[in-house]
């Protein structure tokens, strides 16, 4: 099994998403050498080899993995979704990296169960739906230990910047039409006001985040909350984003139990979204320092100079 080069190197399964195809990027202009996985669809970044096969095809994505014959000093799953996801990922790459980084998410908090701020020890997960998918993928890392392969787990809660909609909140979230309505001086229609607290991380800072995990001890078999600097009301996001754009926010309040008997699906979404990062703290990893003003800016300007505003 060959190993290219001197360079660091890296296979992201993902690359041309929202967080995975930053990552790519990312890591290629810190020198890392890269490859990626995706089915094809979409352009991915410039410099990285690209591996062609649908990821949940699981037989054609291991001979994929076994036909580059490569060891990896990192992967990355940035989208396994169901827990046969995660047993192949333990079972393909054991003997091909040195450490394999899963892309979790902050949705395996039940929300009627969380503490403020959230640690990584919860008393009663999601059991269901895409939080609860994602804790099944959890668990079979978490009961890997015959298995040797170091793994690190990373939760993010809400991530934003360069390459996403905006939109934190129910009936706003990932909102295309975001700046079209702020500008036309549109109510906003946020759930329970807007009052639920949020602690978003900028996309680049979980690029980061990831790439400086890579290798290191402190972080294996570890399940990690990834978060940024600020804590604030859902509301306070959109009012930046108005700011931003010099216009006022306005706002028209959705009861949280009405939208609630609508839309079950959304429980996740609406309660806080806050979280402890002492375990990250004690890895010795830099924690995200992106403040969400500066964040947003760079969200927003992106969104502009795309012309991507509705």
């Amino acid at each position: 099994m060959k190993k290219e080069n001197s360079q660091k190197t890296l296979l992201i399964i993902g690359g041309s998403g929202f967080v995975s195809g930053t990552l790519a990027r990312h890591a290629e202009s810190s020198g890392w050498q890269v490859w990626v996985v995706t089915r094809g669809q979409r352009k991915v970044p410039e410099k990285v080899h690209h591996i062609i096969v649908d990821r949940h095809q699981h037989r054609s994505f291991q001979e994929a993995l076994i036909k580059v014959d490569c060891h990896w000093d990192v992967v990355v799953d940035a989208i396994g979704f169901e827990p046969r996801d995660a047993r192949q990922d333990i079972e393909l790459f054991a003997s091909r990296t040195n450490h394999l980084i899963f892309i979790s998410s902050d949705f395996v908090y039940h929300p009627a169960y969380r503490q403020f701020p959230q640690p990584e020890d919860a008393s009663i997960y999601m059991p269901s739906g895409y939080g609860g998918k994602k804790r099944l993928c959890e668990i079979e890392f978490i009961q890997s230990k015959k298995t040797n392969i170091n793994w690190t787990i990373v939760r993010p809660g809400h991530i934003y910047g360069p390459g996403s909609m905006l939109g934190c909140l129910q009936c706003h979230a990932r909102d295309p039409q975001l700046l079209r309505r702020l500008l036309v001086r549109e109510p906003l229609k946020l759930v329970g006001g807007g009052y639920f607290l949020q602690q978003p991380i900028y996309v680049a800072d979980l690029a980061k985040l990831i790439l400086d995990m890579a290798g290191k001890p402190n972080t294996f078999s570890k399940i990690l909350n990834a978060a940024g600097p600020d804590v604030i009301e859902s509301w306070r996001y959109y009012a930046i984003i108005a700011g931003i754009l010099g216009v006022d926010l306005r706002i028209e309040e959705i009861p949280t139990r009405i939208y609630l008997a609508e839309h079950p699906e959304s429980y996740s979404y609406l309660c806080h979204r806050i979280y402890s990062l002492e375990k990250l703290k004690l890895t010795g990893i830099k924690l995200p320092s992106t403040p969400i003003n500066l964040g947003l800016q760079k969200h927003v300007f992106s969104l502009i100079s795309n012309e991507n505003i509705g």
